[in-house]
C-alpha cells in the first residue's frame, strides 16, 4: 500500500499544530491520531482547554471514517488527555489550580514515573540505564517546548544561588545539571547553549560562570586548551573534564540513502542539517571536509542550522534531512541510526576564582563521583574514564 500523508491543522484557527497520518500499513488510524495529539500537548503546541476539530471536522480533513476519529477521542478521554462536553466539543483537559486538585495531580505523576521504573526494573534493565534513558528523553522533550514556545524562557542572575553556564550543547551536561538540582534545589542553574566558541566568549565577557567545549585545533590536533588560551590569555582557568563522547554521523532507521561517511556527503541526493557556526560540532565537520577537499557549497543543506544535538536528531528521525553530525546519545534518544566517527574531549572551563567559591562545591563534587560518571556511560556514546580530572592552567599571553 503506497504511503499516505494527511494532515489536519488543530485547532482551526491555524496554529502549528498539525496532524500527520502516516502508512496505514503500520499503525491503525485511531492510533495514530491518538499519539500526534499526545505529542501536540506534550510540546505545548495544544494547550489546557483549547478545542479540537469535531468529529466530522477532522474525519472529513482527514479522510477517514468519523468512528476512526470517535475510537481516537474515546481512548484519549481515558488517558485523561481530552474531555468531551455534551454538545460543546472535545477539549484538552484543563490544569486544575486547587490545592488539593494538584496533590492529586502529583500523585498521578508519581504513579506513571514509578509504574514506568517498575517495568523496566523488572525487564532486568539497571537503575543506572533507567535514570540515563529517562534523563535524556526528557532533556528531549524540554528542547522542544522550549523551541516551540512563543517567547523563551526569561533569564535573571540570582545572587551568589545562581550557577550560569553558557555551553555547547551535550547530554551528560543536562544530567549533571539535573543531578545538581535534586541535591542543592536552592541553586539555581541557568543554561543557554551558544556554541563552543560563543561559550567562551560569554566567559571572557563575564556572562557565564562556567564554559562547555570541545573545539578541536586543526593545526595542532589538541582539543579545547589552544581555543582557551587565545580566548582568556593571561587569565588562570580550572579545566574540568566532563567526558569523552563519539561523534558521528545520524540518519534515518535503515538508512535509507546508503550513506557509509562524509565523501557521501557531496551526493546530490543527500541533504544534511547542519549545526550553528561557533559549535564544536560544526568546527570538527569543517576540518573534516577541508581534509576530504569537499567545499561546503558542494553539500546539500550546510546552510542549514540548528542549535543543539537533540534538534539535528530529531529532524533527520522526522525526515527533515537525510544526515547530520553529532553525538550518539541524541541518535539514540530519537531512534536515529548512528555511525560513529570520531572522539572528541568535553571540557568546562571555569575562572579560579569561580572554581574555588561556594556556589560549585557541590556541583565539582556531583562531577567526580562514580555515581554520575556511571549514569553518563549508560547514556551511550561516551568515555568516563577520566571525568571530573582537573588541570589548573594560566595561560600566558605571547
Amino acid at each position: 500500500m503506497a504511503a499516505r500523508k494527511t494532515t489536519a491543522q488543530t485547532p482551526p484557527e491555524g496554529k502549528s499544530t498539525a496532524i500527520l497520518l502516516g502508512d496505514t500499513a503500520h499503525s491503525p488510524l485511531f492510533t495514530q491520531i491518538v499519539a500526534q495529539v499526545r505529542q501536540l500537548v506534550a510540546t505545548g503546541r495544544l494547550k489546557p482547554g483549547e478545542r479540537l476539530p469535531t468529529v466530522r471536522e477532522l474525519a472529513d480533513t482527514l479522510g477517514v471514517s468519523p468512528g476512526t476519529v470517535v475510537r481516537a477521542y474515546l481512548d484519549l478521554e481515558k488517558q485523561g488527555v481530552v474531555q468531551s462536553r455534551r454538545g460543546a466539543g472535545t477539549f484538552v483537559s484543563a490544569s486544575v489550580g486547587r490545592p488539593g486538585a494538584s496533590a492529586l495531580r502529583r500523585g498521578q505523576l508519581s504513579n506513571i514515573v514509578s509504574g514506568s521504573i517498575l517495568e523496566a526494573l523488572t525487564l532486568g534493565f539497571e537503575p543506572d540505564e533507567v535514570e540515563a534513558a529517562f534523563s535524556v528523553h526528557l532533556a528531549r522533550w524540554r528542547e522542544e517546548r522550549q523551541r516551540l514556545a512563543a517567547t523563551p524562557p526569561k533569564r535573571g542572575r540570582n545572587g551568589n544561588k545562581t550557577i550560569a553556564i553558557v555551553a555547547s550543547h551535550d547530554l551528560a551536561l543536562n544530567l549533571l545539571v539535573s543531578h545538581l538540582k535534586q541535591r542543592d534545589p536552592r541553586t539555581r542553574v541557568e543554561v543557554t547553549y551558544a556554541g563552543s566558541l560563543g561559550s567562551l566568549i560569554a566567559l571572557q565577557g563575564g556572562r557565564a560562570d562556567i564554559a562547555g567545549i570541545h573545539l578541536l585545533d586543526g593545526e595542532t590536533g589538541e582539543y579545547n586548551c589552544p581555543y582557551v588560551k587565545h580566548v582568556l590569555p593571561n587569565q588562570e582557568v580550572a579545566v574540568v573534564h566532563l567526558a569523552y563522547r563519539v561523534q558521528g554521523m545520524m540518519f534515518a532507521a535503515g538508512n535509507p540513502k546508503r550513506i557509509k561517511g562524509l565523501e557521501d556527503l557531496k551526493r546530490p541526493d543527500v541533504r544534511m542539517l547542519n549545526r550553528q557556526k561557533g559549535s564544536g560540532t560544526r568546527v570538527l565537520l569543517d576540518f573534516q571536509l577541508q581534509q576530504l577537499g569537499i567545499a561546503p557549497r558542494d553539500v546539500q543543506g550546510y546552510e542549514t542550522e540548528v542549535d543543539t544535538h537533540l534538534a539535528v536528531a530529531d529532524g533527520v528521525a522526522r525526515g527533515e534531512a537525510d544526515v547530520g553530525m553529532g553525538i550518539e546519545a541524541a541518535a539514540r534518544a530519537c531512534g536515529a541510526d548512528f555511525l560513529p566517527l570520531f572522539r572528541e574531549r568535553y571540557d568546562l572551563i571555569i575562572p579560579m576564582e569561580t572554581y574555588k567559591s561556594r556556589r560549585l562545591s557541590h556541583l565539582l563534587e556531583i562531577v567526580a563521583s562514580e555515581d554520575f560518571r556511571r549514569v553518563v556511560a549508560e547514556t551511550g556514546g561516551y568515555d568516563t574514564s577520566q571525568t571530573g580530572a582537573t588541570t589548573f592552567c594560566r595561560y600566558e599571553k605571547n
